[in-house]
């Protein structure tokens, strides 16, 4: 992994065998970014792939391996009032099965790169976003702080 900040912004490329999700966190915390918005694409060999499920109160985790084109990860970064960083994220990946095109998506828990990929991690510049916890679910969503 190698990344450089210009500007308020960090451009992130990842090699093989790095986690995508880890290395964005590892980054927050070495470089004190309390919380910050994040994309990227690129091709990966592993995705863990959760979807919620209200009924059951978890997540249900699907993993995908093979070549997977990472068409499109979308995130955040928000800390709680003990500072804990948290993250968010979903992801897009195609990848073929077969002579079949097919495409998996949702709330990424972790993904490998194959070959490389290219992320974008934008901090949030005056003010920041904290983490509160949906008492009745547990998830957690964005409060606003100056």
């Amino acid at each position: 992994m190698e990344y450089r900040r210009f500007g308020d912004t960090y451009y992130v490329r990842l090699d093989r065998g790095d986690e995508i999700i880890s290395s964005i966190m590892g980054i927050c915390e070495k470089e004190h970014v309390e919380s910050a918005i994040y994309s990227g694409i690129g091709g990966c060999s592993e995705a863990q792939i959760q979807t919620f499920l209200p009924e059951a109160g978890e997540f249900e985790t699907q993993v995908y391996a093979g070549m997977l084109e990472l068409v499109s990860l979308t995130g955040n970064v928000v800390s709680d009032d003990e500072g804990k960083l948290n993250q968010h994220a979903h992801a897009l990946f195609s990848y073929k099965e077969g002579d079949e095109h097919r495409i998996a998506a949702g709330h990424v828990k972790s993904i490998t790169v194959l070959y490389t990929a290219e992320i974008e991690l934008r901090p949030t510049v005056g003010g920041a976003i904290k983490m509160q916890r949906a008492p009745e679910t547990g998830t957690g969503f964005w409060r606003f702080e100056k």
